[in-house]
């Protein structure tokens, strides 16, 4: 459940497993930095492929189609550790480092608890995506500009759109945007349905202008 004990031990592992990556990315060769980060992108996309078979038995419209904005930040984290490319950073950064981290936070937990395998494809998950955004960027030394601002904001609203389409096709509510979630969450703060979308986007935007800003002060010439 969250905030029970098995919900404060996958926050103290996160705090802890951030704190080695920012340690260990700082003190690595390009070379190893490079084996460092295929090693985990490939462990990534692995751990993502089983949750997304176990998604699969049985499948279901309303859990079996990979439309959260989770599957698109495990994948392309995966792909940026592996490959260290700017736009899959920039997503990884801000998707990671806002959508992932909230989830720690405030989850959604309807599966069963620690040490049961769900339990911990979905907290290995979202963990990895943090920590990927992490590494790359306090460890690696990666930096986001206003381009991976809009890169991000563009990827989101066209991801929003379709999903938003194929729930009101389906009845489905994957990435709660046609509804929220019954438990209690964030949303709850942002009024009724479709207010919270424009209130949430609103805030997400102004929120990664304010991760942006600090780089693009750092860049900018004396």
């Amino acid at each position: 459940m969250a905030y029970g004990p098995s919900h404060w031990s996958v926050i103290a592992v996160f705090a802890v497993g951030a704190m080695l990556l920012i340690w260990l990315g700082r003190r690595q060769t390009e070379t190893g930095a490079r084996r460092f980060g295929r090693i985990g992108g490939a462990l990534t996309a692995l751990i993502y492929l089983g949750a997304s078979v176990n998604a699969l038995i049985p499948p279901g419209i309303d859990w079996s189609v990979p439309l959260h904005l989770t599957d698109l930040a495990t994948l392309v984290a995966a792909y940026a550790l592996w490959s260290q490319r700017q736009w899959a950073f920039a997503l990884t950064y801000y998707w990671g480092l806002v959508l992932s981290l909230q989830a720690l936070i405030s989850p959604v937990l309807t599966g069963p608890d620690f040490p049961h395998y769900q339990f911990l494809g979905f907290w290995a998950i979202h963990l990895l995506v943090v920590w990927a955004a992490i590494y790359l960027t306090w460890g690696r030394r990666m930096r986001p500009t206003w381009r991976s601002y809009r890169l991000a904001l563009t990827v989101t609203a066209v991801w929003a759109t379709i999903t938003i389409a194929f729930n009101s096709i389906a009845g489905t509510n994957y990435g709660f945007l046609n509804r929220k979630p019954a438990n209690a969450s964030l949303l709850d703060l942002m009024g009724p349905w479709p207010v919270y979308l424009l209130v949430g986007f609103t805030l997400v935007a102004a929120v990664w202008a304010l991760m942006t800003w600090p780089w693009s002060l750092v860049r900018r010439p004396m």
